[in-house]
């Protein structure tokens, strides 16, 4: 089978000749180490081997997006004004919102050798700042949407692999412009008013789903936000509350177009599995083990296998850390358990990528390993 026919084989439940492997980011992402921005950790030499073997060995599924266009990324929009400047070595980004009579601010920092940027101060802080946000009028939010890009990306990709389309659901876009502690209490505690929130952003995602899905038809997709839902942060009555009221319908437009929407949920997941299934989700991620995950993943393919494609359950730590020989037997269970029995379909998948500017050797062979591997299994 050709890497495209493998990956879509397996979103549809059908017999593939071996599990698919996949490097999530490295691969997902069009890494490009000749970008000479000081910033680009991938422009080391040490990340070219990891990328080559990605591009060349792996059964890429790229990220894609549509090109979009709102208020909210105009930097000289009639509320919104942003900017950026360096200091001490780090890149620092400032978004400055005007409305109702409030003046809300938000300030980022990136360093160069360390693909992450960490928020310093988030814009909305309080109930207050929820409020006079919600003032913002809906046109802020619509979008003028491009998707040449897409096609073009799909018809290079050829038979190494397949596109997806990468999407926030409403309560990722709601819960990051707080902190996570201040995101948590009005979550919890203005309940009514988060609901306001989460329509708003629901109303415009479920227009550029439908346009994307209906032009786009067929496609892989990826919805994160969920796990802002899952213990020990909210209970899972709150689960669905604010993911499966907001992020089923755009489930169920990918659907009605014939594409596989997977769910991107990090970390404890035993008590919204139910949730996810009935949100008609075809594929979960990253299916993170104990104990940063609550769940093994021979339970979940016995559990849940049939209802869903599973994938991940390799965490990039024990990539970056274990020996070799350690690394291998973490593989072999993994691709043991996530093929084991009766199920949709399994991809062996890191729970996220490495984010420092030097890829040490013994990353280097753990990542050869899961290719070696999941070449020589058989489905």
């Amino acid at each position: 089978m050709t890497r495209r026919e493998r990956l879509l084989a397996t979103l549809r439940g059908e017999t593939v000749d071996r599990p698919a492997v996949n490097f999530y980011e490295i691969g997902g992402f069009k890494l490009d180490p000749s970008n000479t921005d000081p910033f680009y950790v991938y422009n080391d030499p040490s990340w070219a081997p990891l990328i080559r073997l990605a591009e060349e060995e792996t059964d890429i599924i790229r990220m894609v997006m549509p090109r979009t266009s709102t208020a909210l990324s105009n930097p000289t929009s009639e509320f919104f004004t942003s900017d950026s400047y360096e200091l001490d070595g780090s890149r620092y980004f400032r978004t400055t919102l005007e409305v109702d009579g409030r003046t809300l601010t938000s300030l980022a920092r990136r360093d160069p050798d360390i693909d992450t940027t960490w928020f310093i101060e988030h814009l909305l802080k309080d109930a207050d700042d929820l409020r006079a946000y919600l003032k913002l009028p809906d046109e802020v939010f619509d979008y003028d949407i491009d998707l040449s890009h897409m096609f073009s990306e799909d018809e290079a990709l050829g038979d190494a692999g397949i596109v997806m389309v990468d999407t926030a659901d409403p309560l990722c876009m709601a819960a990051s412009l707080f902190s996570m502690g201040d995101y948590l209490v009005i979550a919890l505690t203005e309940q009514n008013l988060f609901h306001q929130l989460l329509e708003k952003f629901a109303r415009h995602l479920y227009s550029v789903t439908e346009q994307v899905a209906r032009e786009f038809p067929g496609r892989h997709w990826r919805i994160y936000g969920p796990e802002y839902a899952t213990e020990p942060y909210l209970p899972p009555r709150l689960f669905r509350e604010y993911v499966v009221r907001y992020t089923k319908p755009m489930i169920d437009i990918i659907n009605r177009y014939g594409g596989y929407p997977r769910i991107h949920c990090h970390g404890r997941v035993r008590s919204v599995l139910p949730y996810i299934v009935e949100m008609g989700a075809t594929a979960l991620e990253p299916l993170e083990p104990p104990p940063q995950g609550d769940v093994e993943l021979s339970w979940v393919r016995r559990e849940y296998g049939r209802d869903l494609v599973l994938m991940g359950n390799i965490e990039v730590s024990d990539i970056e850390n274990l020996e070799p020989s350690e690394f291998e037997k973490v593989v072999t269970k993994t691709l043991t358990e996530g093929t084991s029995g009766k199920g949709r379909g399994f991809v062996l998948m890191p729970t996220a990528c490495p984010y420092s500017r030097k890829i040490k050797p013994q990353t280097m062979a753990n990542y050869e390993t899961m290719v070696r591997l999941a070449k020589q299994w058989s489905a």
